[in-house]
């Protein structure tokens, strides 16, 4: 017997556990800290189990350019393999399609033919619906476990009222998700990702792909037209079970298509079938360069290895980022009026409104200076405390010598430290302003 492949069962296996990673990670906490959070409402990034206030979103930047490099490594290396093994959008149509209305209300005969059209059961497809949407709204709560941390999401369950915009969210998702789902269909593959038109980018004839074996099957299809039914002296037998298994409705044979989204049930239906000659199946996952040659395939070329180094550099930098964590935040912004003169005393003042923010877990007292002999602080005298993750203004005066120069401005660093910690410390640049030499003598006046 010829080896007969289960891609199906392999990827259903997969589906469960990628579910089950995806549920459990939202409730990972260490110290307090989640493995991944995003927190508009408490305006802070938790990654890897550090937290980092919105200050600190430099790290997205690494994150976003990870993200995007890995999509073209794993494109340009196994094709379009998150379409069929990650994408949400493909395991809700598992669930709906072949679970619910299949096996559930026995809306199609089978989930071996897909083209078939659904039985005229009104109800029950109105009740496939019904049952499909609770699926929909735990996944919406589940995407936004993301953004707001699960042990706030079911607090605010019991003050419904007082977050009706979360609960607005959560609602409108979870009818995208079900009118997706029980409506677009497939359609969302072929005509509305954005994947789908630049998978063709990244592949080259290393590429593992879904291909039928021309060579073997013999050839159905020439410049996109269909010249025979059955090739002869071809392993195909037209049986046509690839193409009435395909979710996206196309025929595999007829080479790389837009709608595949690779996930190999042509290939089951196939191997199925050659089984029985004792043939392997006709269509695989492969490459057009192993199909041609018959070589092995090569993972490691010229291009995965630029991705590689890109990513590990990417990740590299990720660490030393967020290793190099502030404990201590400051953003100092002027007031209003740009300076005071005193001049009985010949002294001109800088007023700032800072904002100091202590990210570590511990209270702190903390102190100013300004590193600039001609200028000295006037407001605050003393130190001050900040509690653990809290956000204090602080109004800051600074005096300097009324006296002449150039550009009327110069550049000053204001230092912050902690009193009890020597490591926390944080130095921002500031402008402070002098008057123009007319304006002060006529003050003097």
């Amino acid at each position: 017997m010829g080896n007969i492949t289960n891609y199906f069962k392999k990827r259903t296996t997969f589906y469960v556990l990628l579910t089950c990673i995806i549920f459990i990670i939202p409730f990972i906490r260490i110290n307090g800290n989640h493995l991944f959070l995003l927190s508009f409402d408490k305006q802070k990034l938790d990654l890897f189990f550090i937290s980092f206030n919105t200050n600190e979103l430099y790290l997205m930047p690494f994150l976003l350019i990870m993200m995007f490099v890995f999509i073209f490594f794993i494109t340009n290396l196994l094709g379009r393999v998150w379409c069929a093994w990650g994408c949400p959008q493909t395991i809700f149509r598992i669930i709906f399609r072949d679970l619910i209305q299949t096996k559930l209300f026995r809306i199609y005969s089978g989930r071996k033919n897909k083209q078939n059209k659904p039985r005229n059961k009104i109800f029950a497809r109105i009740a496939s619906v019904i049952v499909f949407y609770p699926i929909s709204l735990i996944a919406a709560s589940n995407f936004l476990w993301y953004f707001v941390p699960p042990e706030d999401f079911f607090t605010y369950l019991d003050h419904f009222n007082e977050h009706l915009l979360l609960f607005g969210i959560i609602l409108c998702l979870s009818l995208f998700i079900t009118f997706d789902i029980t409506f677009i269909k497939e359609n969302f593959c072929a005509y509305i990702c954005p994947y789908a038109r630049i998978q063709s980018v990244m592949f080259d004839n290393d590429t593992k792909s879904v291909i039928y074996d021309e060579s073997r099957g013999g050839i159905i299809y020439k410049d996109g037209e269909k010249i025979t039914k059955k090739p002869i002296g071809g392993e195909c037998i037209a049986c046509e079970a690839c193409v009435k298994i395909c979710p996206t409705h196309i025929d595999i044979r007829k080479g790389m298509q837009l709608d595949c989204i690779n996930c190999l049930e042509c290939a089951d239906a196939c191997s199925n079938v050659q089984a029985r000659f004792n043939r392997p199946s006709l269509i695989s996952w492969s490459s057009t360069k192993e199909i041609k040659t018959k070589e092995k395939l090569k993972f490691f070329r010229f291009r995965t290895i630029i991705y590689i180094i890109v990513l590990c550099a990417m990740f590299i930098g990720l660490v030393l980022t967020a290793g190099s964590k502030e404990t201590m935040l400051m953003n100092i912004n002027r007031t209003t009026e740009l300076y005071t003169i005193n001049k009985d005393e010949n002294y001109v003042d800088n007023a700032y409104v800072i904002l100091f923010h202590n990210t570590s877990k511990q209270d702190h007292r903390f102190y100013l200076e300004v590193l600039d002999d001609d200028i000295s602080i006037l407001k605050p005298k003393k130190d001050f405390r900040v509690k653990a993750g809290e956000k204090l203004k602080q109004i800051v005066i600074l005096r300097s010598e009324l006296k002449k120069v150039k550009k009327h401005h110069k550049h000053i660093n204001i230092r912050a430290y902690a009193l009890d910690d020597d490591k926390i410390f944080t130095i921002k640049d500031t402008i402070f302003i002098y008057p123009k030499e007319k304006k002060w003598k006529e003050k003097k006046k």
